[in-house]
């Protein structure tokens, strides 16, 4: 195979470039973000579609190479295979599908297979090479020459292929995987659902328990009407229960409305007890202003007392000297006109006296009078608001007891009516719906049981309106499931024989792989010792230790621990031992700064190993200096030299 033409509309950097490539070495020079990479990436995603897939890196390759505007990210490309016949593919890679077109420009793109994943198929359909294969055989990236440990193994299967059986395609792994999906898809496993083995058993559970149910369906019915029976009896139980609460309820609402009675009765007997209670404190503070007023009183009657004794004293002396004027006067002077004078003397101060008296005794009367009777009328005026309040209160008191009396007669009346009229309740549930403090929580409960009976009705009915006309399938669901026993009996065989070929397979790759490691240890040891001049003449991969070479003492050694410059070298024949066995198509060999680390001497080694080992390749050089072109040119090595 030949790549002759790459045409970029637009990728990444690159934008309207074509590359016209020879048969033969081909360098492609470029410094340092040139668009080397770039268009390496462009070769691979045209034979196999870019991928969306970021593949543990920051960003997919799809997003990394489309343009940021909504121009051109296309492109085709143009090879030739060894039949020479000619393709050119055209990639719009914001589509899933290129356009492949043959010599004749005619369109062959449905001739391959399309995948739903990896989408047109054509190149490994010409090649028999994937992309990994490819990736990890032909097209070596700057510092990517090491091979993964699976990327051996992949170019081992591959050979081994070759070796038994002529075709790469026939192989233990694809084999392998074949008929694990045959037996996954014919057949099944324990932990897949939807096969068929997983569908018959399930099938065939299913089936077992619904005639185990049908067979039961006779006392099942029978069963039905005894629970739907016990179920009405239940509700009609429950309902009436329910009436009984909801009229308690409306006993409950009428003892309520009396009770706030009641309590607005004793609200005002309260009420009045705290007047009574006011007014006493009243009538004991005039109380004591009264007798603090009689107090003062006394002491100014006392005075007046006092006054009167000092004037009867002094009125019974002036008396008796005017009495003994008048007597001496009589007795010694006799004279009538005197006499007379005397008496009229004595009668004066009786008068005067009779006057003060009168005024002393009026004032006594007068003693703040007026004061003390106000004080008496106000306590009276208490004396007869409390006996009010205390009759008001024994009103009170007779209501509030009236009303008691009433309510308790009323809801007895109303408790004994309940008995009477709902006699097939129980006195002890009758008693629990009487003594129940929330009466509307035991309605709602009650009213859920009642619904919740109704649903289990109603699903016994549904059960019910089933059980016929699976009665009358029972013939045909036994034929069936005898039908699938018999599939079932069948998988299990085919994956007897599954798992027979299985083993066969198995044990004859391992016999292949036995038979493939010398050849390929000899193939890789010739490659290596004519790219090191017979420096390394002995190279082998194991298991264990990977690959490893053979020092001029003998010792064996890991192949990591010789220099940077003979690891690329020895990885590199590594590759290049593979791809003769690997296709029928001569691929070209994509090398991206392969030889960075090597010196001069291995440089040219290198390229006298590929011009003349693979001289019937197309080789194909990205490198950023004109080390290889110069030694070419020093070694007479024809090769074609494009600059980007």
């Amino acid at each position: 195979m030949k790549i002759n033409k790459i045409q970029i509309n637009g990728y990444g950097k690159l934008k309207d470039t074509t590359i016209n490539l020879e048969k033969g070495i081909n360098i492609i020079y470029g410094k340092n973000e040139a668009g080397k990479s770039t268009l390496l990436n462009y070769i691979t995603s045209s034979f196999y579609g870019i991928s969306k897939n970021k593949k543990g890196k920051e960003i997919s390759d799809f997003e990394r190479y489309a343009p940021w505007d909504d121009k051109e990210f296309s492109g085709k490309i143009n090879y030739e295979l060894n039949n020479g016949e000619v393709y050119e593919v055209f990639r719009d890679f914001r589509k899933k599908n290129p356009k492949i077109y043959n010599k004749n420009m005619e369109d062959i793109s449905k001739q391959f297979n399309i995948d739903k994943t990896k989408g047109n198929e054509f190149f490994y359909e010409q090649t028999k090479i994937d992309e990994d294969l490819f990736k990890s055989t032909f097209l070596a990236n700057q510092q990517e020459v090491k091979l993964e440990n699976k990327d051996q193994h992949m170019l081992i299967q591959k050979i081994s292929n070759l070796v038994g059986t002529g075709e790469d395609n026939v192989s233990y792994k694809i084999a392998m995987d074949r008929l694990k999906r045959r037996q996954l898809e014919e057949v099944g496993s324990e932990r897949s659902r939807e096969k068929p083995i997983n569908i018959l058993t399930r099938e065939i559970d299913e089936l077992e328990n619904e005639k185990k149910e049908l067979k039961s369906y006779e006392s099942i019915k029978y069963e039905i009407e005894e629970n739907k029976n016990e179920i009405y009896k239940e509700i009609e139980e429950l309902e009436n229960k329910n009436n009984v609460a909801k009229e308690i309820r409306s006993i409950n609402k009428k003892e309520e409305l009396e009770k706030e009675k009641i309590k607005i009765q004793e609200n005002l007997e309260k009420e009045n007890e705290n007047k009574i209670s006011k007014l006493k404190e009243d009538h004991e503070e005039i109380r004591e202003e009264i007798e603090n007023e009689q107090k003062i009183n006394i002491e100014k009657n006392k005075k007046i007392e006092r006054k009167k004794k000092k004037l009867n004293k002094k009125t019974i002396a002036i008396l008796a000297f005017l009495l003994l004027l008048n007597i001496l006067q009589f007795i010694f002077l006799k004279n009538k006109y005197l006499n007379y004078i005397l008496l009229l003397t004595i009668i004066i101060p009786v008068i005067i006296y009779v006057i003060s008296k009168n005024k002393l005794t009026k004032k006594a009367s007068n003693i703040n009078q007026e004061k003390e009777n106000e004080l008496k009328n106000k306590e009276e005026k208490i004396e007869n608001e409390i006996n009010i309040l205390k009759q008001n209160n024994m009103e009170v008191e007779e209501k509030i007891e009236r009303l008691i009396n009433d309510m308790k007669a009323q809801n007895t009346e109303e408790k004994r009516q309940l008995r009477d009229k709902y006699k097939n309740i129980s006195e002890v549930d009758l008693d629990d719906l009487f003594m129940e403090k929330d009466i509307e929580y035991e309605i709602e409960k009650i009213q859920n049981l009642i619904n919740d009976n109704k649903i289990k009705i109603h699903q016994l009915d549904l059960d019910k309106q089933n059980i016929e006309p699976k009665l009358d399938n029972l013939a045909k669901l036994e034929e069936k499931l005898e039908k699938d026993k018999n599939k079932f009996l069948n998988i299990k065989d085919k994956e007897k024989s599954i798992e027979l070929a299985k083993k066969v397979l198995t044990n004859a790759y391992e016999k292949m792989k036995q038979e493939v490691t010398p050849k390929f240890t000899k193939q890789l040891s010739k490659n290596i010792a004519e790219i090191t001049k017979n420096k390394y003449s002995k190279a082998m991969y194991n298991d264990e230790k990977g690959l490893i070479v053979e020092l001029d003492n003998g010792e064996y050694i890991p192949a990591n621990k010789l220099s940077l410059g003979t690891i690329d070298q020895l990885y590199m024949s590594l590759r290049l031992s593979m791809i003769d066995d690997l296709s029928e198509e001569t691929l070209p060999i994509i090398l991206d700064e392969s030889f960075a680390y090597y010196d001069n001497n291995r440089l040219e080694n290198i390229l006298k190993y590929l011009s003349t080992q693979f001289s019937k390749r197309q080789i194909i050089i990205f490198t950023c200096t004109k080390r290889e072109k110069e030694t070419l040119e020093k070694n007479n090595i024809s090769f074609n030299f494009i600059k980007i």
